[in-house]
């Protein structure tokens, strides 16, 4: 847990902190990870790029995949489970 303006390495967080500078958001408690993200491998099974046409006679240019955030199936539940606790001990130290 760190306030978001601390976080490094996160694409996502580099892009939340740009919009929440935009809208004058000071401070914000977050859960994220410095693992380094990797980019998954490319599919060359089929030899299209985007500058060139796939098939011969069809105008149509391939679209490149953009490439997408992945992780193991429970990451995302221990992550919720992480912020759920931080909750109840903010919440306990308001009382």
């Amino acid at each position: 847990m760190t306030d978001i303006y601390k976080t490094k390495v996160c694409p996502l967080a580099k892009v939340m902190r740009r919009e929440l500078k935009k809208r004058g958001v000071k401070k914000l408690k977050v859960v994220y990870s410095e693992e380094e993200p990797i980019r998954p491998l490319e599919d060359t099974s089929d030899n299209c790029n985007v500058e060139e046409t796939c098939q011969e006679n069809l105008e149509y240019k391939a679209a490149k995949r953009r490439s997408t955030p992945g992780s193991v199936a429970f990451v995302p539940s221990v992550a919720g489970l992480i912020i759920a606790g931080e909750v109840i001990k903010d919440l306990a130290k308001c009382e």
